[in-house]
């Protein structure tokens, strides 16, 4: 039986969803259904015998493929192109219910993130229209996580203070661990994705890193627009960044050689600072007196999305130099294990310039 969270508003599993779709329901109009598949048929998968009808409204793909509008921008988002975000269809006796499915497994490393605009956004409507189901198949992790969220955002709650307010409608809701931290970084972005959060770029950087090290091909649409493309070349894209770095005169970066922008301010990915040069004190003598500490503890280099003009990194390279595309000047160096900056914090994967290979100025 489902459990009710909010006015319109409940939490279930597989099991309560089939009975709805399978039977009615004079409550509930909407149904969100948080499944590793999106298909009508995991139903039939799941119970033998069970058949439910529907009808397609639309598929909604990674990009906007299927959406008048982007629903998720493909070259920001983590999730791979063309991947499946959304089915919406008419389901249920008398084909009387709107389904949103949303493919996600219920994995520490799922990306949850990603599909919070889309799934709080259709709670919301759906709440306006009638009342809606959140389930998935347990009713304990994905669909207590998407709700959490939404307490968090409607509400203005903590992490911390919207599950342990779900948990008053039901007691045994439990987000995997991997979903607690995404939910941390939703809070921490004020309740939003926001693709130009540092926290939204070390996430997305992870999960390039983690798809890399399981030997997964990373899609160049992945990477970043290359900013020092002739302007009748650069995408629409880049020239709004450039537009937008010109108006705000935000700083971007050339090579110190041949001046070609290697990177805007948007690309960067920034880092909260080690403890300087004693991170190191296991790994190289010191010179001088050891109990001395460096006077500028600033990062020597700046860390950055990967960017396409990055030829090694796209031929899928572990390491290696990062040259300049016009010059061939080295102006740093990748690793998808990581790397250290000088201020002793690890950034992983990291793409680094070296702040005395590139020059910064305005455009």
């Amino acid at each position: 039986m489902p459990y009710l969270v909010r006015e319109h508003l409940f939490i279930g599993n597989i099991g309560d969803a089939a009975e709805i779709l399978q039977n009615g329901s004079d409550e509930i109009t909407h149904i969100l259904s948080v499944l590793s598949s999106a298909s009508i048929s995991f139903f039939s998968e799941w119970r033998s015998g069970l058949s439910i009808p529907s009808k397609e409204i639309r598929n909604v793909y990674v990009g906007g493929s299927g959406s008048e509008d982007d629903a998720c921008d493909g070259s920001k988002s983590s999730l791979s192109p063309n991947k499946l975000l959304y089915s919406l269809e008419y389901a249920g006796k008398d084909l009387k219910f709107v389904r949103m499915a949303v493919p996600m497994r219920d994995m520490e490393n799922e990306d949850l993130l990603d599909y919070l605009d889309v799934c709080l956004d259709y709670i919301e409507e759906s709440r306006k229209e009638g009342s809606v189901l959140v389930h998935c198949f347990a009713g304990v992790s994905r669909s207590a996580a998407i709700i959490t969220a939404y307490l968090m955002r409607s509400e203005q709650l903590s992490q911390e203070d919207a599950i342990e307010s779900l948990r008053q409608s039901c007691e045994f809701v439990c987000p995997n661990d991997g979903f607690l931290d995404q939910l941390k970084m939703f809070e921490q972005m004020g309740f939003k994705v926001d693709h130009a959060s540092p926290i939204y770029k070390r996430f997305r950087l992870k999960v390039l890193g983690d798809s890399y090290h399981r030997g997964e091909q990373i899609d160049s649409s992945k990477f970043g627009a290359d900013p020092g493309l002739p302007a009748e070349k650069v995408s629409s894209e880049v020239e709004t960044s450039l537009d937008k770095e010109a108006s705000t005169r935000i700083p971007v970066y050339r090579c110190k050689k041949c001046r070609r922008v290697v990177a805007l301010q948007e690309n960067v990915v920034d880092h909260a600072p080690g403890e300087g040069e004693s991170c190191f004190e296991w790994h190289k003598r010191r010179s001088g007196n050891p109990f001395s500490k460096a006077d500028d503890d600033e990062c020597s280099s700046i860390f950055v999305e990967p960017l396409r003009w990055m030829t090694t990194v796209q031929e899928g390279a572990l390491e290696g130099k990062l040259l300049c595309a016009h010059c061939e000047s080295r102006l740093g160096y990748f690793n998808w294990s990581g790397i250290q900056c000088s201020c002793g914090s690890w950034i992983t994967p990291a793409f680094q310039l070296h702040k005395g290979r590139v020059d910064i100025s305005t455009i």
